[in-house]
Parts: C-alpha cells; structure tokens; sequence
C-alpha cells in the first residue's frame, strides 16, 4: 500500500477537546513521525503540527476525526513523496 507524508495543521480553541483530541493521537501513534504544540496564551488556542507518513486514508480518516472534535480545527498539507510498504 502506497503511503504517504503529510503535515497535519490543528488549532485547539476549546480546551475541553484536548483529552479526545490525545486519545484519537494515541490511537494513530504508529504512523506519526513527530508533534509540535505550542500555547499561544494571549489568544487561549493552541497551536499543534503533526508530521505523519500513512496511507491516504489513513490521514483523510485521523484529520476528519480530529477535525469533528468540537472547538477544534484541523488542516492536511500532502507532500509530493509517495512509498510502498
């Protein structure tokens, strides 16, 4: 199965997701490379990138859930680097 590399953008604007919003990471925890959060306090969001290598599938299905969390947004940018398993 092809896979592929993209970057998951996600903004938290309600704190009470954020436990969801870990569990469902946890859940895809194999297939990311690594994560990024950053507190913009003034603003009371958070900011997060998730680098992740998967099927498309698999990256549509983990940003949709993400993106379904109340208060929170979720974005995917998709390289151009496709590999087989």
């Amino acid at each position: 199965m092809e896979r592929r590399v993209a970057l998951i953008g996600i903004i938290v604007e309600n704190a009470n997701s954020v436990e969801p919003l870990n569990k469902i990471l946890h859940e895809y925890g194999a297939y990311i490379i690594g994560r990024m959060g950053i507190p913009y306090r003034e603003k009371k969001i958070s900011v997060i990138s998730i680098a992740i290598d998967a099927p498309q599938d698999v990256i549509s299905t983990l940003a949709g859930k993400i993106g379904n969390l109340d208060g929170i947004s979720a974005k995917t940018a998709y390289s151009n680097v496709i590999s087989s398993d």
